[in-house]
């Protein structure tokens, strides 16, 4: 079916007609409280079309990082007060840690706001299409490890599908990503792809039996992560 909005290609039409129908309760068990005062933050949901057909860009965050180090996640962080809102947010923040041009970027949704109770974080995905490509890369090496543009084609294979067990007793959805597919995305970002798969009817039967382990190092900021005093809103 031909999408009824020019500037996007046929193949992203369910995710454009999913978001304008999707709660918060779609997909997160956890919501901004009402009359809630919240710090505010939103992710980059960037779709393109890569050599391996449609893809997401995702970055790997530093190692070293006292929050959330080795994190796989969209490009995103706080709403400054220069910012005019949760879109010019993400779009910053994506040029930013990858270099993004966003004048090539075609925002076409937002998802409802998310919570993330540990930081206090209001997080709203913004919903892209890569109109016109620009490189990316690190920026920062502080900051950011790596650069991924992961096909939706390995998003949705079972094979690469499995269920994350943290320390604490949380167990959520997972992917297995990079080239020998042994990093693990996990987590708020990880949720999101998930429950946008599942709504819009692109999942495929996956065996959620299968169960990894965080590695050490995505672990070791794990206090900090929860810290108050983080800025960084995709904490898991």
């Amino acid at each position: 079916m031909p999408s009824p909005h020019p500037a996007l290609p046929d193949w992203l039409e369910p995710v454009r007609s999913g978001a304008l129908s999707m709660a918060a309760e779609d997909l997160s068990s956890f919501v901004p409280p009402e009359d809630a005062v919240t710090r505010e933050g939103a992710v980059l949901l960037l779709f393109g079309e890569g050599p391996a057909g449609p893809d997401v860009l995702l970055t790997e965050r530093a190692h070293d990082m006292r929050s959330h180090p080795g994190q796989v996640s969209f490009p995103g962080g706080s709403v400054d007060p220069g910012d005019t809102g949760p879109q010019a947010a993400a779009l910053r923040e994506a040029e930013e840690e990858t270099g993004l041009d966003p004048a090539g970027v075609e925002v076409f949704a937002c998802l409802p706001q998310l919570w993330l109770p540990p930081s206090n974080f209001a997080v709203t995905p913004v919903l892209g299409w890569w109109r016109e490509e620009s490189e990316v890369s690190v920026v920062d090496p502080r900051e950011v490890h790596a650069v991924y543009r992961v096909a939706v084609a390995e998003l949705l294979d079972p094979q690469h599908r499995i269920s994350v067990v943290h320390p604490s007793g949380w167990r959520g959805p997972g992917f297995l990503i990079g080239d020998d597919k042994d990093l693990i995305l996990w987590g708020f970002t990880a949720g999101i792809i998930s429950r946008i798969f599942d709504y819009i009817g692109w999942a495929r039967p996956w065996d959620d039996r299968v169960e990894r382990e965080l590695p050490a190092h995505m672990l070791a900021g794990r206090r900090d992560a929860s810290s108050s005093s983080s800025t960084d809103p995709r904490g898991q």
